[in-house]
């Protein structure tokens, strides 16, 4: 993986209707921190884990450290963590990362977000805000999201998003303690020419 040549700028906040995102900040350490207590049992299904034990569950750390490790990924060109946020409000992070220049210009891009908000178009504005900013503001060339076969409501993002399908990995990432095949999905800059958010068809209100 070859990063980006140049420190990534903390990007603005981008929105639309009732959805946004923006650079995560060291002060939403706490309301994150909150966020991962009050869903864990949400999340934890979905969460990496170390193999051999290791790993913590969700919201069972504090985040200053870990947000100011996403601060040295975005200025070394690695990757660019958000905040979603729905109506104002804090409801979820959102990282595209495994940021590759050079001949490949990709990233990958992962999310988590709160269950109360859940199915209310919150995640798949949040992601099709998210390419959008990686095609135009990063250049890349194509963005991928795996999911876990069982995980329906990412899934669901993924259609949503007419995300095209390129096949199962196998034993892919360590997850809840153990590995776990996923579904990968891509898309590439050609394929919306027009943006993902006016392929998703996102309202505005």
């Amino acid at each position: 993986m070859s990063p980006l040549p140049y420190p990534i700028q903390a990007p603005p906040e981008r929105g639309h209707g009732r959805v946004a995102i923006r650079s995560v900040r060291r002060r939403d350490a706490a309301v994150l921190r909150r966020l991962l207590t009050e869903n864990r049992s949400w999340l934890q299904p979905w969460e990496a884990t170390f193999p051999g034990g290791g790993g913590a569950a969700p919201g069972s750390q504090p985040l200053g450290p870990v947000i100011r490790a996403m601060h040295r990924q975005r200025k070394a060109g690695t990757g660019v963590t958000f905040v979603m946020l729905y109506e104002g409000q804090a409801v979820g992070q959102l990282s595209v990362s495994d940021i590759s220049a050079g001949a490949l210009r990709s990233a990958s891009i992962g999310y988590w977000v709160s269950q109360h908000v859940a199915g209310q178009g919150v995640t798949p504005t949040a992601v099709a805000l998210a390419i959008d900013y990686a095609f135009t503001e990063l250049r890349l060339h194509r963005i991928e999201v795996c999911i876990r076969p069982e995980n329906a409501a990412s899934l669901r993002v993924a259609h949503k998003l007419g995300l095209r399908y390129e096949g199962l990995r196998e034993r892919y990432i360590h997850i809840d303690g153990k590995w776990c095949d996923h579904e990968s999905f891509a898309v590439t800059a050609e394929e919306v020419p027009r943006g993902m958010l006016e392929r998703l068809g996102a309202p505005s209100s």
